[in-house]
This record gives structure tokens, C-alpha cells and sequence, in this order.
């Protein structure tokens, strides 16, 4: 909890001034002072938010105003012809400090009560056990404030520092206690680390994991019910927690990854952490609002004017501390939504970036399969001229050979009407044969050329349409 605040403000003719407060928890007071702009320079601000906001005095320049008022839970912090940029701030000092000036009442109660055991302890000559227990009972009620949050951490301190005093005042006169104390923490540490150097063996041998796990939990347990010294407590818990660390390990494996440096990997990684941060968030305040019922019901049972005052000044800090954390987690949830926006632009931006990627391969895969079919086509062209010179060859030499042998059988060798027919027609056959058979193989070619020109048209203008919807 902060005793000094430092922020910005305006004065009733809408002057900047630089405002800073200090709390007086011993004197119930509050020190305002003021810097007009001129005087608040950059250099001085951040001597202030640095240095005199952590309990470093410096000297302040001439022209500032100080002022002294008493804490009230009821008047503001600031008079009325002040205004500043984050009253929410100046509000919850206002409940804290209210707080901590309680707080400092009961410690010097606590404080009173242990300088009056301190003087009995002083006097003993041989160890009582009734003043170890009132010493005992007494920290007891002082941790009792502690995990209330009624004492800061300071004050808590100063009087764990004082009872440890009177404690190891008391253990001098009962050094036959401790010492068998220590003897039977040695045997404690003994058990344990036979326990734990079998569960070793095992997970060397690569025996069941999930049984050793629970053993392990087992010993947790029983560690945390059974007293060491310190040394023993913290040797033996360094040896459970590696064994905890090599189990898991074994069973789950190594998790870590990294994800991909691109906008999206980058978007998504912040939303997971802000999903995180979040989480944590809603966490703090549920806490904070179970705190506060918690609080409610101590007031309910409270029978000490002092305590109530005190659990009534939290019940206060807590709600200014929802508050404020409520306006965070409003912040939080609002970049969530733009973030979550974003994520999804992202993946239209990405489906399309695919979907353009399959285009542009199927309009290359298009263009090699049209140039391959341009050459097949212009190969079976050839071969098509080739076939019909041939064929024309063919019908030249047919047209050239009837004429001539019809005359020569007229001329020199007259024969029957019988025989000459029966030697023409052999001639005239083969002819026949050879040029329908010539003809077909070219029609044949020439139907095979148009279907597969024909094809590869169809399936380029159902590319092209396919693009032109798709951009």
C-alpha cells in the first residue's frame, strides 16, 4: 500500500497543477501539496514519481503550497476547487489509508502487550512452560491479524522480529527440548529418505508411473503433517520436489513449442495472453468479492469496536478495489472482442490467400497441359499431311496404271472378254484396299485431333470462368 500518491490536476480556474499526498498513519493526518505548471517540470515529476512517491525526500521549489487535514472516512482527500485526472486513485487512498491508520493502532496495541512479556521473560531463570504458551498464544492472535490482512507486512515483521527474541530466549532455558527435537527431525529426515530413494529405484526400473506419482503425493502429506528443522524441512523438500519434477516429466514429456512468427501466430498469442491475463483478472475479483462476504460475516461475529472499525475500513478498500479492477477487466474484455475480430479477418485473408494459391496452380497446370496438347496436335497434323500425300500418291498411280493395261490388252494381245476381266480386277482391288485403308486411318486421326482439341477447350474456358467468379 502506497503512503504517498503523485498525479495531475486542475485548480477552479482550470489551471494545471501537479498534486501530491502523503499520509501521516501515526498523526491521523494528510499533507497536500501543490505545484502549479510552471514549477512541475519534467525533471521534478519524475523525481517525485521515482524518488519521493518511494520515501526518498527531495526539496520542493519555490511557489508550492502545502496544506494538513485530518483522515476522515467521510470528507474527500482533495477540497472541492480541486479536480483530477484519476479520482478513482484518490478514492481508494482515501479508503486505504483510512485503513492503515487502524492498522497502526492495533500494532501499537500488539506492541504494548510484547514489551510486557518481554520484561517477565527477561526475569526467568529456568525455563516456564505457561510463558511459552502465552508467547505462543499471543503470536497466534498476531497471525490471526496477519492472514486477516489487519497488520501490514512491515509491522507484521517487526513484531515476528520481537517474539522470535523472546522465543529464542525461551529455547536457550529448553536446550534439552530442542536438542531432542532435533534428534527426532533427523529420524523424520531418515524415514523420508528411504521412502524416496525406493521411489527412485522404481522410476529407474520404468515401473508404473501413475502409482509412484501417488506415493509421492502420500509423502507430500506426510511431510507437511510432520515437524523438522528448518534445514531438515528444506533439504528433504528439495529431494520431493526434484522426484515430483522427474515423474512428471517422464509421464507427460516436454510440452514447449513455438509458434510461427506470422500476423496471425502474433495475433493469436496475444489473445491467448490476454485470455490468460483475463482469467486472472475475474479470478482476482471473485476473490476479492468472496473476501469482502468473508469480511461481512466477521462484522457480523466482531464484538471489538476496534476490530470492527477495522474490518468495516476493509470491506471499503475492497469494494474501491473491485472497482478498479473491474474498469481493467472492462478494458480487457473490449480488446478481447477487437482482437477476436481481427483473428477472424485473418482467416479470410488466409482462406483467400490459399484458395488464390490453387488458382494460379491450376492456371499453371492448365498452360503446361494446353502446350503439350499444341505439340501432340501439330505432330498428328504432320502425320495427317503425310497420310493424305500418300493417299493422293496412291490414287495417281491407280488412275496411270488402269488406262495403259486396258489398251495393251486390246493391241498386242487379244484375249477373251473372260480372261481380261479376271486380270484387271486383281489390279483394281488391291488399289481399292490400300486407299480406303489410307482414307480411314486419316479420318480416324482427324477425329481423334478434333475430340482432344475440343477437351482441352472445354476444360480452359471452365478454368476461366472458375477464376473470373472466384476474384
Amino acid at each position: 500500500m502506497k503512503k504517498k500518491i503523485v498525479l495531475w490536476g486542475t485548480n477552479e480556474n482550470d489551471q494545471k497543477l501537479l498534486l501530491a499526498l502523503e499520509l501521516k498513519a501515526s498523526d491521523n493526518k494528510v499533507h497536500l501539496h501543490t505545484f502549479p505548471e510552471e514549477i512541475a517540470t519534467e525533471d521534478f515529476y519524475t523525481k517525485m514519481m521515482n524518488l519521493w512517491r518511494n520515501g526518498t525526500e527531495i526539496p520542493f521549489p519555490d511557489g508550492h503550497t502545502s496544506i494538513e487535514k485530518d483522515l476522515s472516512i467521510t470528507e474527500d482527500l482533495l477540497p472541492e476547487n480541486l479536480k483530477v485526472e484519476r479520482g478513482d486513485l484518490v478514492s481508494r487512498a482515501k479508503t486505504e489509508w483510512h485503513f492503515a491508520v487502524l492498522s497502526a493502532k492495533m500494532f501499537e496495541m500488539y506492541k504494548g502487550e510484547l514489551d510486557d512479556m518481554k520484561t517477565r521473560v527477561e526475569h526467568l531463570t529456568n525455563f516456564d512452560s505457561g510463558m511459552w504458551e502465552e508467547l505462543k498464544g499471543f503470536w497466534g492472535k498476531v497471525q490471526d491479524q496477519v492472514r486477516e490482512k489487519n497488520l501490514f507486512r512491515e509491522q507484521a515483521n517487526e513484531l515476528r522480529e520481537s517474539t522470535n527474541g523472546l522465543f529464542d530466549k525461551l529455547k536457550e532455558l529448553r536446550k534439552s527440548l530442542d536438542d531432542e527435537f532435533r534428534k527426532q527431525s533427523k529420524e523424520h529426515l531418515s524415514k523420508f529418505a528411504d521412502k524416496l530413494s525406493k521411489i527412485e529405484e522404481k522410476v529407474e526400473k520404468g515401473l508404473g508411473l501413475q502409482p509412484i506419482f501417488n506415493e509421492l503425493k502420500n509423502i507430500q502429506k506426510d511431510f507437511r503433517d510432520t515437524k523438522f528443522t528448518k534445514d531438515d524441512r528444506n533439504k528433504l523438500w528439495k529431494r520431493i520436489d526434484k522426484a515430483f519434477k522427474i515423474v512428471k516429466e517422464k509421464r507427460f514429456g516436454d510440452k514447449s513449442g513455438n509458434n510461427e512468427g506470422s500476423a496471425m501466430g502474433r495475433i493469436e498469442r496475444r489473445y491467448n495472453g490476454l485470455m490468460e491475463a483475463i482469467k486472472k483478472m475475474e479470478q482476482s475479483i471473485n476473490r476479492d468479492k468472496k473476501d469482502k462476504e468473508y469480511q461481512d460475516r466477521k462484522i457480523a461475529q466482531t464484538d471489538s469496536q476496534l476490530e470492527l472499525q477495522l474490518k468495516q475500513a476493509k470491506v471499503k478498500m475492497i469494494d474501491e478495489r473491485i472497482a478498479s479492477k473491474q474498469l481493467k477487466l472492462d478494458d480487457m474484455l473490449k480488446t478481447k472482442i477487437e482482437l477476436e475480430v481481427r483473428v477472424e479477418k485473418e482467416k479470410e485473408r488466409e482462406a483467400k490467400r490459399l484458395e488464390k494459391q490453387k488458382i494460379e496452380e491450376a492456371k499453371k497446370e492448365a498452360k503446361a497441359k494446353i502446350a503439350e496438347s499444341i505439340e501432340s496436335t501439330e505432330i498428328d497434323a504432320e502425320a495427317q499431311e503425310k497420310l493424305q500425300a500418300a493417299a493422293k500418291q496412291i490414287a495417281d498411280a491407280k488412275a496411270k496404271k488402269s488406262t495403259p493395261v486396258k489398251e495393251e490388252l486390246k493391241v498386242d494381245e487379244p484375249k477373251t472378254e473372260a480372261s481380261s476381266t479376271e486380270e484387271a480386277k486383281p489390279e483394281e482391288s488391291v488399289a481399292e484396299k490400300v486407299i480406303d485403308a489410307v482414307e480411314d486411318a486419316v479420318e480416324s486421326v482427324t477425329e481423334v485431333v478434333k475430340d482432344v482439341i475440343e477437351a482441352i477447350t472445354d476444360k480452359v474456358e471452365d478454368l476461366t470462368e472458375k477464376m473470373d467468379s472466384e476474384e
